[in-house]
């Protein structure tokens, strides 16, 4: 377990589901898969995550994940990435968590 944070330092956490418009791996990288991430914006976000090795791209084009919308941006391997992918796992037991029914692009977490 880490260590044990505040309410208030949770509440700082964007969380928003986003639909996969578009994935592809990071050319030279085993790992990373860049991803266009409509969250209802005018634009849509790239976001870098490194789950090549356990899922491939096409398999994520029009899932609803949940991002952290709220990090700073972050040149990963050439390519600048707007957030970060939440999933859970360790190893090769890894889970993409999504919701249970279609909410819009970009519903925010409760």
């Amino acid at each position: 377990m880490k260590d044990e944070i505040s309410i208030n330092d949770f509440a700082k956490v964007d969380i928003r589901i986003g639909t996969v418009l578009a994935a592809e791996r990071v050319p030279e990288t085993d790992k990373l898969i860049k991803c266009m991430i409509d969250f209802g914006e005018e634009t849509p976000r790239t976001i870098v995550s490194g789950i090549a090795h356990l899922r491939e791209p096409e398999h994520l084009v029009g899932k609803q994940l949940p991002y952290i919308v709220n990090l700073a941006p972050r040149t990963i391997k050439g390519v600048e990435s707007n957030g970060m992918l939440l999933a859970v796992g360790e190893g090769d037991a890894f889970a993409l968590l999504h919701p249970d029914i279609a909410v819009p692009s970009g519903t925010a977490g409760k």
